[in-house]
Parts: C-alpha cells; structure tokens; sequence
C-alpha cells in the first residue's frame, strides 16, 4: 500500500463530504483514524474548505476548487 501525503488525504476528505458526511463516514470511506480526521477537519473547517452544518461536514466551493487542484496533480 502506497502512502498518501497531505494533499491527498484532504483530497479524499473533501471528496467524500461533496455531498454531505458526518465524521463517523469520513473516517471509514478515507480509511484513516478519528484522531488524524479530527485535525485535518480542523484545519479545512479553519481555511474556508469545509463548513460544518450539525454534525454534517460539506465542501465549500473553495474546497470544490482545492480539490480540482488536487485532482490534477494526481492525474484524475
């Protein structure tokens, strides 16, 4: 299994809450542990990339932005 850097696992992270998700679905579908999701969300809630509605977390449009950038430099 390849490792993933930062930018992917917030990729994913941003990828997976498009639609709307709560932690608990971050953590599984990005296949990371509740302490490593915590910070990322964290830090994409702090920079505009992510807003929280309850116990929802969607992308912003400046996330939908960032995650194009990811996207590109991944080949997808």
């Amino acid at each position: 299994m390849e490792k993933r850097c930062r930018l992917e696992i917030a990729g994913d992270i941003l990828d997976i809450a498009r639609v709307g998700a709560r932690k608990t679905a971050i953590v599984y579908k990005a296949n990371l542990n509740f302490k490593i999701v915590k910070r990322y969300l964290e830090r994409l809630l702090r920079t505009g990339n992510l807003r929280q509605e309850g116990p929802f977390y969607f992308t912003t449009p400046k996330g939908l932005d960032f995650l194009g950038h990811v996207e590109a430099i991944r080949g997808v």
